[in-house]
């Protein structure tokens, strides 16, 4: 009986502890201030040190080459750690596609919006295709990475085109 009695007092003190601490975060006012972000980065900024560095790796980790010197190689890792390299670069895209839709970082025009979650949408797919290893798959990831970026910067920053001839990375 005493277990019993025990028992029930356990189960009465748990209750009321979680009722007290369900009420205590009720009754703490909610903020309604946004929160801030850290824009220190103007977009150009923003490209130049996260997304064109990230973009250019993932696309150095697909494909082949071709050249006078060296011949024929294959760019696709060749082990785990080369995979996992591509995907955190994928998981990087993804996130620079969100950080495009920040507020203060966006574009009035819809087509920014259109372009940063297709950034996004791109990159997890090139996320699924590292984990598992597929070439082929990789490949199309990229192409479609640089559909995505070639169309933005079409619609809003037509110059820097001309920064990506062919050759530019060879690098």
């Amino acid at each position: 009986m005493t277990l019993c009695r025990h028992l029930k007092s356990c189960l009465l003190l748990g209750t009321v502890m979680l009722a007290a601490c369900s009420e205590s975060a009720v009754d703490t006012p909610a903020t309604d201030s946004a929160p801030t972000y850290n824009l220190t980065l103007n977009m150009t900024e923003f490209m130049a040190h996260v997304l064109e560095p990230t973009a250019d790796g993932l696309w150095r980790s697909a494909g082949w080459v071709l050249d006078e010197v060296d011949g024929y190689y294959e760019l696709y890792p060749t082990d785990d750690e080369g995979w996992q390299r591509v995907e955190n670069l994928a998981a990087t895209i993804v996130e620079a596609g969100n950080a495009m839709m920040l507020p203060g970082r966006t574009m009035p025009q819809p087509e920014w919006t259109t372009y940063s979650q297709a950034m996004s949408t791109v990159g997890l797919t090139a996320m699924q295709a590292a984990r598992e290893q597929d070439e082929e798959a990789i490949f199309q990831a990229g192409a479609q990475l640089y559909s995505v970026c070639t169309a933005c910067h079409q619609a809003f920053n037509p110059e820097i085109l001309s920064r990506f001839a062919p050759g530019s990375l060879a690098d």
